[in-house]
Parts: structure tokens; sequence; C-alpha cells
């Protein structure tokens, strides 16, 4: 999905952005609507020691909408089990819990045979380690910017981290 004309993390017309999806409640969706704006795409997990990064998450799409900016979260039971709940349970712990008003996805797999094809793309762009290929953990991060660049971030970098809210800025400038 990558057109290596463009470099590295551009992404083509048939991207991320074209690839069928579903939302939380099981409506037809793809991210087409964020094409041009920046978006961070984050697995996400209700029963993970990360699940606290709901909080800062949420205060970024709220500090940032204004500017064209949207998190979207993809839940994701993976990684041992953290993300048992069904479409409901998942919405409403993120709502009453975290106060979550950004757009949550169906409940995907990141990893193996059964990887969603849109991270089958976000995959394939390394994070600033060099570490490319499979998500590590629930709360991996990529920013998609108004220009198709990607950028990858480890689960363990915080909404709040100043490397994350640089990223962010500059996408939006």
């Amino acid at each position: 999905m990558i057109d290596e004309r463009v470099g590295p993390g551009m992404v083509t017309s048939m991207s991320v952005y074209d690839i069928p999806i579903r939302t939380l409640a099981g409506d037809d969706a793809s991210l087409a609507p964020y094409r041009g704006k920046s978006v961070l795409v984050v697995n996400v997990a209700s029963k993970c020691g990360l699940t606290p990064q709901y909080e800062g998450l949420e205060a970024l799409h709220e500090r940032y909408a204004d500017r064209g900016f949207s998190v979207v979260g993809f839940p994701c039971n993976q990684f041992m089990g953290q993300e048992p709940g069904t479409a409901e349970e998942i919405q409403s712990f993120c709502s009453t819990t975290y106060g979550v008003t950004f757009p949550l996805f169906e409940k995907i797999e990141v990893n193996g045979d059964g990887r969603h094809p849109i991270y089958e793309t976000l995959t394939s762009v390394a994070d600033a380690d060099g570490h490319v290929g499979d998500i590590r953990w629930n709360f991996e991060k990529f920013l998609l910017a108004p220009d198709g660049s990607i950028q990858r971030f480890a689960p363990t970098v915080t909404p709040e981290d100043p490397v994350l809210i640089a990223a962010i800025e500059a996408s939006l400038a």
C-alpha cells in the first residue's frame, strides 16, 4: 500500500483512508472523512496497564479537534485478552470511565494472519527506534498527517509525551 515513488511513509490514493472498516456500532465506515486531516490511530484495550492513556488521548482529541485533528481507536483483544468486551461494553467503559468522545471502530486484529488491512499498511512504517512490523502491545500509535505521511510511536509513548505533541503540532502547521 505504500508507493515507493513518493518515499517511505507516504501513502497513495488507495490507502488506509479507503479500506472498509466498521464503527464500533457495526456501521460501514472508512477513514476517508479524515483524508487531508491529522489523525492519531491507536489500538486500544480496556483492561491493560496502559488503559489510563485513554484520558490523555481524549485530552489530545479535545485540544486539537478545532484544528482538524482526531484520535481514532481500534479495540484489540490480541494482547493477553485485555479487550474481552462486546462493542456495547467497550463503548460504555470508554465513555463512562474516561469520557471518550473520539471515534471507536470495530474490534480488530492488528497482528497475525487475521491482521486488519489498515494495520497491514501501518505496520510497514518504522518508529523512531526502527521497529517495523508487528504491533508490540496495546496503545501503539500512528500519526497520519494531512500530507499522507505516517509516524509510528511505541505503546509507552504517552499522549502527553512532548515528542508526540510536537509531531501532532507539526502535522497541523
